[in-house]
């Protein structure tokens, strides 16, 4: 408690009871009264600390900017308009196109695009999740290309249900080339596109430089591929959930279609076209 109270004299004890005269930005067309000389005019310009106004028989004067002013009636300090700030820009999704504002998921089309495993709708989602939206585009894992030949007969693809497959370690003479022309024979294939990236699992289609590697450890054949690699980066690797906390730890890097290889980016962009089209 202060037993004497407050200092009367502390703060501006002259502006006890006085009005605050507000500040007004002079914008253009903005009508203001000067009381000494009853000039009245629309603001048509500001340069160099003044004000330039017009009035209605379009004659123009300056003022210097500051107090003196009247709108409507009541005193101002008139002060230079803040710029308008300039359009922000257009904002991109992580896939590199251009987001589109409020926009709702749109129905799921007929069409779908299948990747083979959980990791690869999980990194496809993240990076082309926004666009897939817009599109009604839904995204399907196989668990394996072996399951392709029997997926496609259950799906029966025609016109407005197309197909795009995308295949993991899809190079010439691969089982996963093979697999998939068989299972183009049962189809009317018009309607079903299969397209793969050469890497033998989508972890390598995250680039090692946004993984902070040098490269992807080489994992000999017959040795488990991902528990692999994670034991060459000294990652954990003895259980199933290791190898999942891995995986997390990869996607974590990607922020954007910039962290993944084009061999990746070109397919799934080529899918997205055919079953839009």
């Amino acid at each position: 408690m202060d037993r004497y109270g407050s200092d009367v004299l502390g703060g501006d004890w002259r502006a006890a009871g006085r009005r605050a005269v507000p500040q007004v930005q002079a914008e253009r067309g903005l009508v203001v009264e000067l009381p000494d000389s009853g000039f009245v005019g629309a603001v048509v310009g500001v340069e160099a600390g003044n004000v330039h106004l017009e009035d209605r028989a379009g004659r123009v004067r300056g003022f210097p900017l500051g107090a003196g002013f009247l709108v409507e009636g009541e005193p101002v300090v008139l002060v230079q308009a803040v710029a308008a700030a300039a359009p922000a820009a257009r904002q991109r999704t992580a896939s590199g196109s251009f987001a589109v504002a409020d926009a709702r998921a749109r129905v799921a089309r007929g069409s779908r695009i299948w990747v083979e495993g959980r990791h690869d709708a999980e990194l496809v989602e993240q990076v082309w999740g926004d666009d897939l939206r817009v599109e009604g585009v839904v995204v399907e894992y196989l668990e394996g290309v072996d399951h392709l030949a029997e997926r496609l007969r259950e799906f029966a693809p025609g016109v407005g249900r197309r197909v795009g497959v995308l295949v993991d370690h899809w190079v010439a003479g691969s089982k996963e080339e093979r697999l998939a022309r068989e299972a183009l024979r049962g189809v009317d294939a018009r309607h079903v596109l299969v397209v793969g990236h050469p890497f033998i699992d989508v972890w390598q289609a995250v680039k090692p430089s946004s993984v902070g590697i040098e490269a992807w450890p080489v994992v000999p054949k017959g040795e488990e591929w991902k528990t692999g690699v994670l034991r060459r980066l000294g990652w954990p690797h003895a259980t199933q959930a290791d190898t999942a906390a891995g995986w997390r730890r990869i996607r974590s890097r990607v922020r954007h279609f910039g962290d993944l290889e084009p061999e990746l980016l070109g397919r799934v962009e080529e899918l997205i076209d055919f079953v839009t089209a």
